[in-house]
Formats: structure tokens, sequence, C-alpha cells
């Protein structure tokens, strides 16, 4: 269920009636409205709590951010660039505060007026740069102040703004602010034909880190499914017009051979590709086009580098949903870098995380793997993993999904992993970690241990052997 809210200006008159009638100072009044309003239950993330606001009477101060606001909306067509620009940076670091500035000046029309400055002066570089740079600032956790001119103008931007390096770049990282928990935005630059307008960027200036490290970010954005307020958003979708409509595939490949030496950017990359792979013939068209051997020689290469060690095996991961994939990767090697990967990154849980998970994806419903997994003494690595992280969840989760699927069709290799103290160890997972309980109970049960099978739509259980 979501917290409830309040404005400003309600929060305010609690502490002016603290201050007018019971005679507190206005920090005191301020803590008393906090305490009052939050055994309510009101979350007063968005309300600013400044005494410097308030008189000795409770009468209001204007807020800098407001101020600020207010004389941009003058500045905006009477004064010089010079005047306007310091006028911005002090609405931008007012903004730059926390998300109770950032409302306060959302609440006071700062969107129209940075919006309508941007129009009017958008054929001004400089100017328009910092105008953007002020909304970036706006945008940081409040996406809903976007509208539909404004994402037109946004979109229009990607092209007639193509040639300025620095203005495309914080164009497009306004563009990802506005998408971030907004199913509505990221549906509405869809229509707009943003994918298009991304992989043309993506061609065109391939030969600019900054840029294809944005546009990639964006693109992965469009996937996301992290607003609360919609049961049913279009990251699938999203994903798959990526590829058909731009076909990316190829071009992110190439992009990756490209940038192999930039590990900055490499990894940025790869993270794209593991987004838009979501269906069975994305992940086939990766391996035919190569994208497999590189991938693995990336990850043999760069082995000491946590950030393209963690996307290359949430690559391989994603890849190997496709059972031929799972094949090839453990023919070329793949299971050797994994396990090189997860031992030598044993300390980072992420690495721990997604080494578990790649391994529970290679090996299912494929017995040959879970050979190679046992003879390369996987089994070991990931209980280590589970020593080492007995506190992070999606750490314990994996490890238990690995071992169930290595064990699921080859009960020979329950053995050689209880010797080694699974049961123990994924009973503590299961104690520590309610989520882990049926990923848990199923390593449990196909190993061969003890374990109340629960059915929760029943009222009765069965405890295994």
């Amino acid at each position: 269920m979501m917290a409830k809210r309040i404005n400003q200006e309600s929060f305010d008159d609690v502490v002016k009636e603290n201050m007018g009638e019971f005679g507190m100072e206005a920090q005191e009044a301020i803590d008393d409205a906090v305490q009052q309003f939050e055994s309510q239950g009101v979350n007063l993330a968005n309300i600013v709590k400044d005494a410097s606001l308030f008189g000795e009477n409770g009468e209001k101060v204007e807020h800098p951010v407001i101020t600020a606001i207010n004389q941009l909306k003058i500045s905006v067509d009477n004064s010089d660039k010079g005047e306007i620009i310091q006028i911005l940076k002090k609405l931008k670091s007012e903004c730059d505060v926390d998300l109770a500035k950032r409302c306060m000046a959302g609440n006071n029309d700062a969107y129209t007026v940075l919006l309508n400055a941007a129009i009017k002066h958008k054929n001004d570089n400089e100017l328009l740069k910092e105008i953007l740079s002020g909304l970036i600032s706006l945008t940081n956790g409040q996406p809903d102040v976007l509208d539909e001119a404004g994402c037109s103008f946004l979109v229009e931007n990607l092209t007639t703004k193509a040639d300025d390096k620095d203005l495309l770049v914080t164009n497009l990282k306004l563009i990802r602010n506005t998408c971030i928990k907004h199913e509505s935005n990221r549906q509405l630059y869809v229509k707009k034909k943003m994918i298009t307008e991304l992989v043309n960027i993506l061609i065109e200036k391939k030969k600019e880190p900054a840029v294809v490290i944005e546009a990639c970010g964006l693109l992965r954005c469009l996937t996301y499914d992290d607003d609360v307020r919609v049961p049913f958003g279009s990251a699938h979708e999203h994903a798959k017009m990526i590829v058909t409509e731009g076909n990316c595939l190829k071009m992110l490949l190439e992009l990756s051979q490209e940038y192999s030496d930039n590990t900055s950017v490499l990894k940025e990359l790869f993270s794209t590709m593991s987004v838009v792979v979501v269906r069975d013939e994305f992940c086939k068209a990766v391996m035919d086009m190569g994208g497999l051997d590189f991938i693995l020689k990336a990850l043999q290469n760069n082995l000491g580098e946590k950030g393209i060690v963690k996307q290359a095996l949430g690559l391989v991961k994603a890849l190997a949903g496709n059972d031929d994939v799972k094949v090839a990767a453990v023919s070329k090697g793949g299971i050797e870098l994994i396990l090189a990967a997860m031992t030598k990154h044993q300390a980072n849980a992420a690495v721990a995380d997604l080494g578990c998970g790649t391994i529970t994806r290679v090996v299912l419903r494929n017995p040959a793997n879970c050979a190679k997994v046992i003879e390369c003494q996987g089994h070991q690595v990931i209980l280590q993993a589970m020593k080492i992280h007995v506190k992070e969840e999606l750490v314990q989760k994996q490890a238990c999904m690995a071992i169930r699927n290595l064990v699921a069709r080859t009960r020979e290799y329950c053995e050689p992993i209880l010797e080694l103290g699974a049961e123990a160890l994924i009973n503590t997972a299961k104690t520590n970690h309610k989520s882990c309980t049926d990923e848990a109970k199923a390593a449990l049960r196909d190993l061969g241990c003890q374990v109340c099978l629960v059915w929760s739509w029943r009222v009765w259980s069965v405890c295994l052997p």
C-alpha cells in the first residue's frame, strides 16, 4: 500500500499553528509537525522542513527555489544570457539539495518555466544546455512533471541537436530521468518513434563514447518495469521493438567489437544487449553472429574487471535461455570462465549472484552441462558463495536454484554435493531468508533431504522422506 502524502501548504499551516497558538520556536514547531504526520503514516519526503523559512510569528518567508523561479520568469524575456545562466544555476543548485526542494519547484511551475525557456532559446546551444541541465535536476525523482509538449521537444532535439555532443548527452540524460519509474512517459516516447532516433544516434555517433553510453542507458530504461502504479507495463514489447525495428542486435555487437578495449563502454553495451534478448530467436541470432564467442573472449580478457565480469555473466545468462546457446557456451569453455570469475571475485555479492544464476540457466534440463559443472568443481564454488554471502538473499536464492538444477535429472551428484555440507547451508538460507523458501525446499527435495512441503491452498503438508 502506498504511503499517505500531504502538500507543502498543509505542513506549513501546522507549523504556523504551533508557533502562533503554542508559542513554539520554528524548529520545535517543525519537529512537532513531523511527529504528528509521521504518527499518522504520512510520508514527508516531499516536504521542505526548513526553520529559516518561518518568521517570529510563523509568517512564511519566500523559499530561494521559488525566488529563482520567479526571477527566471522575468529574465527569460528581458535579461542577457549571463544573467539567465546565473539564475538557472541557482535553481539547479536548490533542486540538487533533495527531493523536497524539487517537489516545491515542481509545484510552483518550474517545469513550465524551464520548458518555455528551452523552446524560446532552442537556437542558443549554450543556453539550452543550461536549461536542460536545470530540468535534469528538477525531474530527478519526479518524472510526472513531463507533458506531451516537453516529450515532443526532447525527441525533436535528438535530431536537431545531434551535432553538439555535450548538448545531445544532456538531452539523453533528461529523457532518461523522465522515463525512470514512469511507464506512461516511456510509452509516450516510444509512440514518438524515439527507438528509431536512438538507433540512428548509435550508428551516426558511434565514435563518441559518452553518447553511446547515454543512448544505451536510455534504451535499457525503455525496458524497465519499475512503475508500481501500473499493473502491466510494456517492457517486453519495448525490448522486442528495439530489436526488430532497429536491427539492434547486430549494431550492438559491432559496437562491442569496436569498444573491446574500452571497458566503460563495453559493459554498457553488454548490459543493453542482455535486456533486449527477450525471445528465443534473439538469443540464437546473437550466437549465430559470433556474439557468444566475443562475449566469452571479453570475459576471459577482463576477468579482473568487475564491471565487465558482471555484465558478461548477465548477458550469458540471458542468452542461455536458448538451448543451443547452452550447449555452445559449455563447449567453448563457458563453465570454466564462469567459475573463474566467481572465484576471483568471490567477495563480491553481485558476481556471486550472477554466477550462480548463469549456472542455473546453463544446466537447466541439460545433464551433460551438469556433468561439466561437477567436473570443474562448480558445486564447491556455489557452496562457497553461500558460505561467504550468507546474509545476501539473492545469492542464497540463486545458489539454491543452481544446486536444484544440478541434481534434478542427475541424482548421482547428490552425494558429492551433500558431502560438502549443502543441506545445512540450504536450511540456513531457508531460515534466514523467507523469499528463499521455495527454492531451498526444491533443492532439499531433489537432494533427497528431509523437507516439509506445504501447499498454500490446502490445510495439510507432506514431509519427505
